[in-house]
């Protein structure tokens, strides 16, 4: 099994899909990855040899922020706008959608199950 920045990559799926499970590589980015590597996009991950692995490893070191760095700017860039008190970093604090969707309805991935409100008994 192929393994690229502590992820394995899934078996036979064509290169330019298996390198999309490692957090930070989209398809276009991808692509342009097995380009500089010299790899085909075509070939399976289970037909890789290492050469061909250590040149996609390579390149990936070189000029792209992967995985944990770029998890970790993520997160550092999140904690700077709530302790800046901004409006973004508030909405993330309160765990509520941060790019102005609407919260009346929807928003439940943000907000989570819906809390049922206790009603009056009627008589």
């Amino acid at each position: 099994m192929a393994r690229i920045a502590g992820v394995d990559l899934p078996r036979n799926k064509k290169m330019g899909v298996a390198l999309t499970y490692v957090y930070g590589v989209g398809s276009v980015n991808a692509q342009a990855i097995l380009a500089k590597a010299n790899v085909d996009p075509q070939k399976r991950s289970d037909d890789i040899g290492e050469d061909e692995m250590a040149r996609i490893r390579d390149v990936l070191e070189q000029g792209y922020k992967v995985e944990g760095d770029l998890r970790r700017d993520v997160a550092l860039n999140i904690k700077r706008l709530m302790d800046l008190g901004c409006y973004r970093g508030l909405r993330h604090r309160r765990g509520l959608p941060v790019n102005g969707q609407r919260t009346h309805t929807n928003a439940r991935t943000r907000k989570g199950p819906r809390k049922s409100v206790a009603r009056k008994a009627s008589k």
